[in-house]
Formats: C-alpha cells, structure tokens, sequence
C-alpha cells in the first residue's frame, strides 16, 4: 500500500507548518487536522480550514486523502479561523437572552419605566397573551437546540455570538419595552385581531417545529449526511411540495402573527429584517439543493411559494 506525504503551509504566507510523513491513503481531513493539532496545539482541530487552493474552499473533514486532486506529496494550504465556540452554546446563549429580558420588562422591574409602576401589571390582556407568546417562543427553541437539532457543523467562530446576541438580545428588549410599557395601546380592531393574530402564531409555531422533526430524521445521529426533505404524513410537512426551507416560512408567518397581535412598530421591523436575513439562508440553502441534487423538485421555491 502506498503512503502519501502531507505538506501543509500557510495560506497567507505560504510557509511550510508542517510535514506529515507515511500517511494512510484512506486517512480523511479530519483526521489530518488532529496529526497537524499535535504539532500546533494552539490550532484544534475546528479551528483549521484546510483548503486545496490558498483561496479556495474549505475541505470537508469527511473528504478521503486518496479521493482528493493530489499527488503521493499532497500539499494544503491552512487558514485560522479564529477561536470557536459549539452552535449548543451559542443558540442556548442567543435564546435565553430574550426570554429573560422580555420578562424583565414584562414584571416591570425597577429602572425601565418610571418608579411608580415597578412590578406594576398592564391592564390589557393583549399584553399577558404577547407575554406568553414570545415566552413560548423562546423556550421551544431552546428545546429544540437540546433536543431536536442536529448540526451539520459543531463550532462556528466565537465573534459571531456578540453579533447575535446583540441582534436578538437588543430586538427583544425593544419590543418588550413597547409592548409592556404603562402607556401601550392594544390594536385597533381589538378582540377579534388579536384572536386571528393568535391563531396564526400557533399555526406557524407547531409547523415549525414539524418541520424542525422531519429535518432532524432526515440526519442520523453523529452522521452530516444530506438529503432531500420530503412532505411526511403530517400535513405541516406538506409545504416542502413547494418550498426548500419551510422552518423560515412557518418562523416568518409566527412574527407576521406576533406583529398584528401587539400592533407594535418594533415587532414589525424585527419581522422584516429577520425576513430579509431568512430570505438570504433560504436562498442559499436552495442553491445548495439544487448544485448537490440532480433530482431535487424544480418546483419549489427558496421560502415564499411561486414567489420568492
């Protein structure tokens, strides 16, 4: 059997970091990143890119050494990534956020609102429902990240928490301090808006999560394999006839529904904006689809149906 022999140099500089002698043919990248890990042990293994190319993409840690463009001297290019941190931790983090702190404005605690209403509670019962809505939000995701998603990558850099922690921490007090202060205004066509608003936020609620099942059975546990989610025999999984990523679909109609449930300008605009953000991963995860898939259904569309 022949060994291969494993060079990997700095992608910016293009210096010799290592050199790995007598490698298996069927070693996988994985596997060399932990052999480059004991020479560098400042670079573990997540946070190395190990690419082909200076600038091209990163290899999978599943790709076989012999099923990769080299010769029997396979040279690497590497690039830090920088310090990473589990997706557990971060959806864990980025989600408890505004649990709590929409709570904090919910109980009026001292220093948000003016000191006669501490602990005070509204008189509109809009403002209790919005309450346990986004609560129910919150702590179905947080259980989900527990318990139902499997990441097809286990660390993602350590900066993009402050990112995300101020989008939704920042988002969540926002509206919570609207939506519960002392002067707040429940919606225009009272009653029945709210009940309609209701009724669409739990709708959209549950087919998220049906879909959040089926995209979890899809993808054994410990494997990254891919596949093409298809509608199940539950009715809310149907919509993959027409979408590629139903979870935005089903998350945006749950904000739609939260918006016209509080009337709240806030709630509106952090609609939008995670719409555009939902719109860009759907969009990319449809590419993906479609570059990985040549039987993928030419039907549907990244998010919206027929539409966008």
């Amino acid at each position: 059997m022949k060994h291969y022999e494993v060079e990997i140099l700095d992608a910016k500089t293009k210096d010799k970091l290592c050199f790995l002698d007598k490698v298996e043919p069927n070693a996988t990248i994985g596997e060399i990143k932990s052999m480059f890990h004991k020479s560098h042990p400042q670079w573990y293994p997540a946070r190395q890119s190990i690419r082909l190319d200076p600038k091209g993409k990163s290899l999978k840690d599943e790709d076989i050494l012999q099923q990769l463009p080299v010769g029997t001297t396979a040279t690497f290019y590497f690039r830090d990534l920088g310090a990473q941190i589990s997706w557990v931790t971060v959806f864990l983090t980025e989600y408890a956020g505004p649990l709590l702190i929409y709570l904090m404005f919910y109980f009026r605690v001292p220093f948000i609102y003016a000191p006669k209403y501490d602990f005070t509670t509204s008189k509109h019962w809009v403002v209790h429902l919005a309450c346990m809505c986004h609560s129910f939000h919150y702590v179905k995701r947080l259980l989900e990240t527990l318990f139902v998603h499997r990441f097809s990558h286990g660390t993602m850099p350590l900066r993009n928490i402050f990112k995300n922690c101020t989008y939704y921490w920042g988002f969540a007090a926002w509206m919570a301090y609207y939506i519960n202060h002392p002067l707040y205004t429940p919606p225009i066509y009272g009653e029945q808006q709210v009940r309609m608003a209701l009724i669409i936020f739990l709708f959209c609620q549950i087919g998220n999560f049906s879909i959040h099942i089926a995209l979890r059975n899809l993808r054994p546990p410990g494997s990254k394999t891919r596949k093409i989610p298809y509608p199940t025999k539950n009715p809310f999984t149907w919509i993959f006839l027409l979408v590629s990523c139903p979870n935005y679909t089903y998350e945006l109609g749950s904000w739609l529904g939260f918006t016209v449930m509080t009337q709240c300008l806030p709630v509106a605009f952090f609609t939008i904006v995670g719409f555009v953000q939902m719109t860009v991963w759907a969009k990319g995860k449809h590419r993906s689809y479609l570059k990985e898939f040549r039987d993928y259904p030419p039907l549907r569309s990244p998010i919206l149906p027929f539409v966008l």
